[in-house]
């Protein structure tokens, strides 16, 4: 079993909405997005970063993600 948290649908969905290619490119393009995040959404995303940045390299490149306009 992997060593990070599963993800629910919904963090899979914002995940993929920043999906870049990469783990860093995710991690930067959520933060860059946070600012402009209200309030629930804003503590939602923040949670969910939090997991991808608790993940290892090859855990992130098992994750089942893709672009949103890929989807």
């Amino acid at each position: 079993m992997n060593t990070y948290n599963h993800f629910t649908v919904e963090e899979t969905n914002l995940l993929s909405i920043y999906m870049t290619g990469s783990k860093e490119g995710l991690l930067v393009a959520m933060n860059a997005a946070l600012p402009f995040m209200e309030g629930e959404m804003r503590d939602f995303a923040a949670r969910t970063l939090a997991k991808v940045g608790r993940m290892t390299e090859a855990e992130f490149a098992g994750l089942a993600l893709y672009p949103a306009d890929e989807v």
